[in-house]
């Protein structure tokens, strides 16, 4: 794959959200309590629950905060509920936005949803309308230094179907969803240190924004993770190494 790893465009934030740590936490709380009250708070049994305890640690949750979630799940009134509820769009320049959020009142969240898309001038769209240009993948990612050969052989052992070395010998490991785990724990045995890991909707194409158009769609992404709803932000938004 040319150019940059599309796992590092995706997450072109990242750092800069996870400095807003308090927000994060609040909203891993939501999808371990959520997953939990879905499946049980045992992880081994609970994959739901597994990954974003596993994204919780890597963002420097304590253990301690994540089992309370858990429990909190498990113990939630039946009259308390959270919808698990996907919306989709259209940025500047045509890009495809996708959401995925938790929520207990799907008026409220629709709405502040509509209001951003139509702030930096895009259009909420149907059910449907940009999902298809995504799928769903589990990637591994790891920096320029990294032992190729050995994450390749490890990697595709444990079930992986496509490792891509990047122009910036960034390495990316793909994998399906149901496999994404046993690669994981596969790679994390050997010791090397990953920059990301993560199940996400990966775009099958990306699109170059016009550059006036950039500052603008990194706003409207700002906005839509500054929601206390929002759980995740998905674009097929090709951005400029300046702007990444």
């Amino acid at each position: 794959m040319a150019g940059h790893s599309k796992w590092a465009n995706i997450q072109h934030r990242k750092g800069n959200q996870d400095a807003k740590r308090s927000k994060l936490f609040t909203k891993f709380i939501h999808e371990i309590s959520f997953a939990a009250k879905e499946g049980g708070n045992n992880p081994d049994n609970n994959s739901r629950l597994r990954a974003v305890i596993d994204k919780a640690l890597n963002g420097n949750m304590s253990r301690n905060v994540i089992d309370r979630a858990a429990r909190r799940g498990v113990r939630a009134p039946d009259d308390i509920n959270y919808e698990d509820i996907r919306y989709e769009g259209y940025g500047p320049d045509g890009i495809a936005i996708m959401m995925d959020c938790l929520t207990d009142n799907r008026n409220r969240t629709v709405a502040a949803v509509r209001n951003i898309f139509t702030k930096y001038g895009g259009n909420m769209g149907t059910d449907g309308s940009v999902s298809y240009l995504f799928s769903k993948k589990g990637i591994i990612s790891y920096g320029a230094g990294t032992d190729e050969d050995t994450v390749m052989e490890v990697s595709l052992e444990a079930g992986a179907y496509d490792v891509i070395t990047n122009d910036d010998n960034s390495i990316d490991v793909l994998t399906a969803p149901k496999d994404y785990l046993s690669v994981k724990d596969s790679l994390e045995a050997i010791g090397l240190t990953m920059i990301s890991a993560d199940v996400i909707m990966y775009p099958k194409i990306t699109v170059t924004l016009n550059a006036r158009n950039e500052k603008k769609v990194l706003a409207m992404i700002d906005a839509f993770e500054g929601m206390d709803d929002v759980q995740y932000v998905y674009t097929n938004a090709n951005f400029s190494d300046e702007e990444r």
